[in-house]
């Protein structure tokens, strides 16, 4: 039993470094990418364009031996054109489901808060229950099924805002950012980069995908740190600075994502540093700020606080 997270790590540790190998000077997004493709959860990126947010999803993409497909979100895009439609066949007199970009293992969302809410709201349906429905017939989704969405700033022109309760929906928030100097430069003397992400090989398939993810739950959680989580969920709640504190769907996405990161670390249990590594990106997106006086302050910065002030178990 003591072996089996040793080897996991092993194997998981392949999958980090073939991912670093192709995204430069990002080994914590690249990390709780993975962490989040573990937990069954879903990735908000919120970033400017040309920070490398498609070159992510296709290194994963290749290295689990997923399939990948990129849906571009205009203000246009209707719901069937993500997730199908059935047509009239006249050679079989019947009407056939036409499959939407939707149906892959890994979806790049690029640009979600640019198409209406009614079609962010088919794709995170779609998330949220790994199945679609299209006239009345379900339609399983494959499985793993991840979604890395993207979204503008919200002071750009002509997005459209996720409400609280969608983005509820993806276990983490991340940002990429630009690269530091010594990654550009590695990026720019590497011209076949791209070819290069194209290229790579599985370092494991999906059906030990999902055997890693189906342990994620097995993970040892000490009540200490159940006592813990409450207390730092609570805090937001009870804060003076945010209007809207963590839902009980943040209090379980955090702790799968700490068990998962305990997985990928090479743990069979999870330690307080993984909730406070993780507390930051699972909960940012998930609560609001009361109106301050403070314009510069973000929920980051009140959970930090909060990190602060909630006393760690021993």
């Amino acid at each position: 039993m003591s072996e089996r997270p040793r080897l996991q790590a092993s194997t998981l540790q392949d999958l980090v470094e073939q991912v670093e190998s192709v995204i430069f000077g990002k080994p914590q997004t690249v990390r709780r990418a993975i962490t989040t493709l573990l937990a069954g959860g879903h990735v908000l990126l919120e970033d400017v364009p040309g920070t490398g947010k498609t070159s992510l999803a296709r290194a994963l993409a290749r290295s689990i031996g997923g399939s990948f497909q990129r849906v571009q979100f205009t203000a246009d895009l209707l719901p069937s054109d993500v997730l199908g439609v059935n047509l009239y066949s006249m050679k079989r007199e019947s009407f056939q489901f036409h499959a939407g970009p939707v149906f892959h293992n890994v979806v790049l969302a690029d640009e979600l808060n640019r198409t209406s809410p009614r079609t962010q709201s088919c794709l995170l349906e779609a998330m949220a229950e790994g199945r679609v429905s299209v006239d009345g017939t379900t339609h399983e989704l494959p499985k793993p099924f991840f979604v890395i969405a993207t979204q503008n700033p919200v002071d750009f022109e002509g997005t459209y805002p996720l409400p609280e309760s969608q983005l509820d929906r993806f276990l983490m928030r991340l940002s990429i950012g630009y690269p530091d100097r010594e990654a550009s430069q590695r990026i720019l003397e590497d011209p076949h980069l791209g070819r290069r992400i194209t290229e790579l090989k599985p370092v494991l398939d999906l059906e030990a995908l999902q055997g890693f993810m189906r342990a994620v739950p097995k993970i040892a959680f000490d009540d200490s740190l159940t006592g813990y989580l409450l207390d730092l969920v609570e805090a937001t709640r009870r804060s003076r600075q945010l209007a809207l504190g963590a839902s009980m769907r943040a209090a379980i996405d955090l702790r799968r994502a700490s068990q998962a990161q305990a997985l990928l670390s090479g743990r069979n249990y999870v330690i307080p540093d993984d909730l406070k590594e993780l507390f930051v990106p699972v909960v940012a997106h998930r609560v609001l700020l009361a109106p301050l006086r403070e314009t510069d302050l973000d929920t980051s910065d009140v959970l930090e606080e909060i990190l602060d002030q909630v006393k760690v178990p021993a």
